[in-house]
C-alpha cells in the first residue's frame, strides 16, 4: 500500500526532556544500554532512534503520549536469524510513570516490551530511578520474560496466584500468533535484578554502564550473538544540531552505535512563524474619506474588499450589505488556524467598509458548503486590538453560528464555474515488506478540478512513475480473505499510467447542524463506486455523530478503467468526540471491504499548531487465525502541518500511517473529503479553542 513521502520526519529539531535530556537506550526509549529506566520525555516529546550492534539494527518511534504515558513502535532486522535468512520485527511497548521522584524517593515506572508483536523481545519490568543533582542517576528495577535471564529468582508475584508462578511461553506469543495481546504471559514466572547508573559530566556528554539481565538467548541459539559479560557501558553526544550519538561496548564482545533525536511538536521549527504582519485598523476618518472616491454602485466596494481578501488568501464568494450588516462569504486557503483568518478577514473589512456598516457576519465555505458563520462588532474590533486580554475577551463579544441557511445573494461575478489544475512530482513509499523494509517511488501526477457551482465538483489525479521500486514486489498474499488489500502490490506492478481517482462529489446541508456527502466514481487506487455520508455536528458540541453507506467494486491492477468481480456493500456509524486538552477520539462500527463487520477506535492527539500524533486499532468478527500476520489491524498515524516546518502560513500537510503489516481483515475504503475532516476546524468548539490568534 502507498504512503506519501515525508522528508520532514528527518528535519526536526531537539528538545529537553522532563528533569533534564533523558538517555536513550537501544530500544529507544529512555533507559542506559539494553535497560530501562524510570524517566520520561517532556510531555508530547516524540523521539526517532536507530541503533545497530553486531547482527541487530532497530529502528524506534517513542511518543511521551501523557506525561506519565510513553508508546512506542519499533522495526527491527536480525541478521541471519532464520536459518540465514533476516528477520523483520515489528514490536510495540508501553511505559508508565507510576510516582515522580522526589527529595528522598525515586522515580518508579512499569513497562511491557513487545507486546502485540512476535515476542522476540518480550519483557516487563518495574523500576526505580533516582537522580543525585543535575548529573548523576541510580537506576535498579526488576524484569520479566527477556529480561529474568540473568541469575533469576522464583516468581516474585506468585503469592497472588499459582498462575504467576511460570511464564506459559519464552517469548510471549511465540512466532505463530503474532499481534496478540498475551495477558496470560505479562510478569509471569521468574524475574531477576538489573541495575546501572548514568553521570553528566556537562550538558553534552553522558556516560552510562549498566548490569544487564538479557542473555539474549534467542540470537546466541543462532550464532549470531556470544555473551561473555553482564555489563554494558556506553557514552553519547549530543550535537547542536540536535543529533545524539552513541557509542557502546555490548556483552564483553560486540561494540554498537545510535542515533537519535528528540522532537518537541509543540514548538515548530519556526516558532515566531514568518508570516506577513497583519493591516493596521485604519482611524474611522480615514475610512470614511476614502469611500467618499468609491462609485455608489458597490462594486468598486466588493472590489477592495475582494482584492483585501485575496491578498490573506481567501477568494472572496459573496458580498452584502444590509442595514449596517456587512457578510462576506470566503474560502480559507491559506491559514491554519480559521480563528487568525477570521481575524484577517475583520480587518479587510473594518480598512474598506463606510462607517455605517457596525456588524460584521464572516462566513467560512469549504467544497461549496457553509461550514460556519462569525459575526462581531466593528467597534469592538478598534477596543480590543491593543488590550492584553484582547483576543479573549473578543470571544466573549463574538457569536457562532451554523450557517446552514446562508444563500448566495451577492455572489462574485466569475465564482463559479471554476477550474483549477496542478502539475508536479509526487513521492510515494511504501513500509514494512518482508523482503525490503522501505519501497518508493517517484514520478509526474496530473491533478485537475472542475466546479460548476456551489458542492458540486468533478476531480481526478493521473499519475506516472519514472523511477522506484514498489513494482519490485514479489510476495504474493496468502490470505484467506477477500484480498482487497493485501494484493495492492499487484496494482503497484501493472499500473505504470494510473488513475488515483475520477470522481464526482456532491456536498449538501440536508438540515441545522448536518452536512451531506456523495461521492461516486473511481474513489481509490483499488476501489471504485459510490460513497455517500451523513455528519450532525452541532456548532458549539465537541461530539459529532456520522453514518457511511458505500457501494464498491474492485478495480483492475493495471489502475485504468475496468473493474473485477469482487462487490461489497460496506459503511460504518462513527462517533467523534473532543476530549480536551488536544485529545480526540473516534469509534466507528460497520462492516468493511472484506465483508467482515467489527469496531476501529482511533485516538489522536493534536497540537495548538496542528501537529497530530495518533493510533488506532480494529477488530472484527475475523478471527485472529483467518487474518494472518498481525492477528488484526493496527497502526500510527503521524501528521505534521507544513506551517510548523516552514513557518509560512499554510493549510498543506505531511501526513503518514505506519502499519505493522497490511492485509484484508478490518480495512476500510479510501475516500477522500470525509466530512468530519472538513467541517472540524470550523465549528464553535474548535474556533473557540484557537481564538488567541485571532489578532495575530
Amino acid at each position: 500500500m502507498r504512503k506519501y513521502a515525508s522528508a520532514s520526519f528527518l528535519a526536526l529539531c531537539l528538545s529537553p526532556c522532563m528533569a533534564g535530556a533523558q538517555t536513550l537506550s537501544f530500544y529507544g526509549t529512555p533507559g542506559l544500554v539494553d535497560m530501562p529506566t524510570a524517566a520520561s520525555h517532556a510531555d508530547g516529546n516524540l523521539s526517532l532512534t536507530s541503533s545497530y550492534a553486531a547482527s541487530t539494527s532497530r529502528n524506534t518511534l517513542s511518543f511521551q503520549i501523557t506525561p506519565r504515558l510513553t508508546g512506542v513502535f519499533r522495526y527491527g532486522r536480525i541478521e541471519g536469524f532464520d536459518d540465514g535468512n533476516d528477520r523483520f520485527d515489528r514490536s510495540f511497548d508501553v511505559h508508565y510513570r507510576l510516582i515522580d521522584q522526589s527529595r528522598y524517593f525515586p522515580a518508579v515506572a512499569v513497562g511491557l516490551r513487545d507486546f502485540g508483536g512476535t515476542g522476540i523481545y518480550s519483557s516487563e519490568y518495574l523500576v526505580a530511578t533516582k537522580s543525585f543533582g543535575e548529573r548523576f542517576a541510580l537506576t535498579g528495577g526488576i524484569g520479566w520474560g527477556r529480561l529474568a535471564g540473568r541469575d533469576p529468582f522464583d516468581a516474585p508475584l506468585g503469592f497472588l496466584s499459582d498462575e504467576f508462578k511460570t511464564r506459559p511461553v519464552a517469548g510471549a506469543g511465540g512466532f505463530s500468533t503474532t499481534g496478540q495481546l498475551d495477558f496470560d504471559n505479562w510478569f509471569r514466572g521468574d524475574a531477576a535484578v538489573f541495575g546501572g547508573v548514568s553521570y553528566r559530566p556537562n550538558d553534552r556528554w553522558t556516560v552510562v554502564a549498566e548490569y544487564s539481565t538479557d542473555l539474549y538467548r534467542l540470537e546466541s541459539e543462532a550464532g549470531l550473538v556470544e555473551v561473555t559479560s553482564p555489563y554494558n557501558f556506553g557514552v553519547s553526544y549530543q550535537f547542536r544540531s540536535g543529533l545524539e550519538v552513541g557509542a557502546y561496548s555490548l556483552y564483553g564482545t560486540d561494540a554498537g552505535v545510535r542515533l537519535s533525536y528528540v522532537i518537541d511538536p509543540a514548538t515548530p521549527r519556526r516558532p515566531g512563524g514568518i508570516e506577513r504582519a497583519p493591516a493596521a485598523y485604519l482611524p474611522r476618518d480615514v475610512v470614511a474619506a476614502a469611500s467618499w472616491n468609491r462609485a455608489p454602485d458597490g462594486a468598486s466596494l466588493r472590489q477592495v474588499i475582494e482584492q483585501g481578501l485575496s491578498d490573506e488568501g481567501m477568494p472572496l464568494e459573496g458580498f452584502t450589505t444590509s442595514a449596517g450588516v456587512a457578510t462576506v462569504r470566503l474560502r480559507n486557503e491559506r491559514w491554519p488556524s480559521p480563528a487568525q483568518a477570521a481575524g484577517r478577514a475583520a480587518r479587510v473589512l473594518a480598512n474598506a467598509l463606510p462607517g455605517s456598516v457596525e456588524r460584521f457576519r464572516i462566513v467560512f465555505v469549504g467544497n461549496g458548503l457553509p461550514l460556519s458563520v462569525i459575526e462581531l462588532n466593528r467597534s469592538d474590533l478598534y477596543e480590543l486590538q491593543y488590550a492584553v486580554d484582547g483576543d479573549w475577551r473578543m470571544l466573549t463579544r463574538t457569536r457562532f453560528s451554523d450557517g446552514s441557511n446562508e444563500d448566495r445573494g451577492g455572489e462574485r461575478p466569475g465564482a463559479y464555474p471554476k477550474f483549477d489544475y496542478n502539475i508536479g512530482p509526487y513521492a510515494s513509499l511504501s513500509y514494512f515488506d518482508p523482503d525490503s523494509p522501505i519501497r518508493a517511488e517517484l514520478g509526474v501526477q496530473l491533478t485537475a478540478s472542475y466546479t460548476p457551482q456551489p458542492g458540486v465538483i468533478l476531480s481526478g489525479r493521473v499519475r506516472q512513475a519514472l523511477t522506484g521500486n514498489l513494482d519490485d514486489q514479489t510476495r504474493e498474499s496468502d490470505s484467506v480473505l477477500p484480498r482487497v488489500r493485501s494484493d495492492s502490490g499487484i496494482y503497484n506492478q501493472q499500473s505504470e499510467l494510473e488513475i488515483s481517482y475520477l470522481t464526482g462529489e456532491y456536498f449538501f446541508r440536508p438540515r441545522p447542524e448536518m452536512f451531506g456527502r456523495v461521492t461516486a466514481g473511481y474513489l481509490e487506487q483499488m476501489f471504485g463506486g459510490v460513497s455517500s455520508e451523513l455528519l450532525w455536528y452541532p456548532t458549539d458540541s465537541r461530539l459529532a455523530l456520522g453514518i457511511e453507506v458505500n457501494y464498491v467494486q474492485q478495480r483492475e491492477f493495471d489502475g485504468l478503467f475496468e473493474f473485477q468481480d469482487y462487490d461489497v456493500w460496506t459503511g460504518h456509524g462513527s462517533a467523534y468526540y473532543d476530549f480536551g486538552n488536544g485529545f480526540l477520539g473516534q469509534l466507528d462500527v460497520g462492516r468493511y471491504l472484506a465483508g467482515d463487520w467489527g469496531t476501529t477506535v482511533t485516538v489522536n492527539r493534536e497540537f495548538n499548531n496542528g501537529f497530530k500524533v495518533g493510533a488506532f486499532f480494529t477488530l472484527t468478527d475475523v478471527s485472529f487465525e483467518d487474518f494472518g500476520e498481525g492477528s488484526f489491524d493496527k497502526g500510527i498515524r503521524i501528521e505534521i502541518p507544513a506551517t510548523w516546518l516552514l513557518g509560512a502560513p499554510s493549510q498543506r500537510t505531511v501526513s503518514e500511517t505506519f502499519r505493522p503489516v497490511l492485509r484484508d481483515g478490518g480495512a476500510r475504503l479510501n475516500v477522500r473529503n470525509r466530512l468530519y475532516d472538513m467541517t472540524r476546524d470550523y465549528r464553535g468548539a474548535e474556533l473557540s479553542d484557537e481564538w488567541g490568534q485571532f489578532f495575530r
